[in-house]
């Protein structure tokens, strides 16, 4: 007969855990965010001569801004594009893994391609900005590693090292890939100053959901 789990006793409830146990929890949880508020405070002092030539040349662009990533690197840069997009500035994501399976040929000689990892030596982002670095389109490393494969490849790098992870054994990309985030945010807010998007521009772009009612109430 097959053995039933029993959810009850599979779930331990707070009262089970031992308090000492609960308070190192609950101390690991301030230290994380106190870990990635400071990583995400440093970044205000690296807005610096590379991000304005960054900021530039997208605000130039003439294509697409292509973001390229993959794992949690990915799933940060699929973030970015969308807010990018959503906010004046055609963007769009490709996987760096389908970028060598083909998807490499959707980009053209007049994009631009933001490639995030954090230790810089993702092999298949650095293969990609490799295949690009050869076709001559501009690479902008987002990477923690500014000596790395990637930032060698790259024709800018953004700077978004962090003192540590935020969990408690400095392993699982969490403080690295918030910075990484605040980055991408930084250059959008930036790029929405430089494009005088409006609110108007905004509602076009975003008609659904609740942001979306809001908008066309305040522009009836």
């Amino acid at each position: 007969m097959p053995v039933v789990p029993n959810r009850a006793s599979a779930h331990r409830t707070a009262d089970e855990l031992s308090r000492d146990l609960v308070a190192r929890g609950l101390q690991a949880a301030r230290d994380a965010i106190e870990t990635e508020a400071a990583a995400v405070s440093a970044l205000a002092d690296r807005l610096d001569g590379v991000f304005l030539e960054v900021l530039i040349a997208v605000a130039r662009c003439e294509g697409h801004l292509v973001v390229t990533g993959l794992g949690k690197s990915g799933l940060v840069g699929r973030k970015i594009a969308a807010t990018l997009a959503s906010t004046g500035t055609p963007a769009t994501f490709i996987h760096s893994g389908d970028a060598l399976h083909g998807d490499s040929g959707a980009v053209t000689t007049r994009d631009l391609v933001l490639a995030l990892s954090a230790s810089g030596e993702t092999a298949e982002v650095c293969e990609f900005a490799r295949m690009l670095r050869e076709r001559e389109i501009p690479v902008i490393a987002m990477t923690g590693q500014e000596q790395s494969t990637l930032a060698q490849l790259a024709t800018y790098t953004l700077d978004t090292m962090v003192l540590r992870e935020a969990d408690p054994l400095n392993l699982a990309p969490t403080a690295s890939t918030t910075a990484s985030l605040a980055m991408g945010d930084a250059l959008a807010c930036a790029l929405v100053v430089l494009r005088s998007f409006s609110h108007h521009d905004f509602a076009q772009f975003h008609p659904s959901g609740a942001l979306g009612k809001r908008l066309a109430e305040d522009q009836a």
